[in-house]
């Protein structure tokens, strides 16, 4: 019902950056959340960034300062896309990014969880 691409991905040195964008199409009513997750070989999944339709943003402690999903996104979430700004990359980030979503689908009777197929960031000299 909900379709999630992201983009951006990619190798990377230390200390570098990247943009990753993640775009909603299909029978979209709202999207309440939308964010970011990663997993790294051998770990679990986990939230790193996201935003609220209202634009509330949170993000864990392991990318606090460094990671930002930019300031216009309030708006654009609500839209159906979501970007996220990785500053000052560490070899630790090296994982599969996903991008998910949580809203109510057309005629606002149920709701959708989707999640994109993830997009790979390698950080490595």
């Amino acid at each position: 019902q909900v379709q999630l691409v992201e983009s951006g991905g990619g190798l990377v040195q230390p200390g570098g950056s990247l943009r990753l964008s993640c775009a909603a199409s299909g029978r979209i009513s709202s999207i309440l959340v939308m964010g970011w997750y990663r997993q790294a070989p051998g770990k679990e999944r986990e939230l790193i960034a996201d935003i609220t339709s209202g634009g509330t943003r949170r993000y864990s402690d392991s990318v606090k300062g460094r990671f930002t999903i930019p300031r216009d996104n309030a708006r654009d979430s609500a839209k159906g896309t979501v970007n996220l700004q990785m500053n000052s990359l560490r070899p630790e980030d090296t994982a599969v990014y996903y991008c998910h979503a949580t809203g109510l689908v057309e005629g606002g009777l149920s709701g959708y969880d989707s999640w994109g197929k993830g997009t790979q960031v390698n950080v490595t000299s």
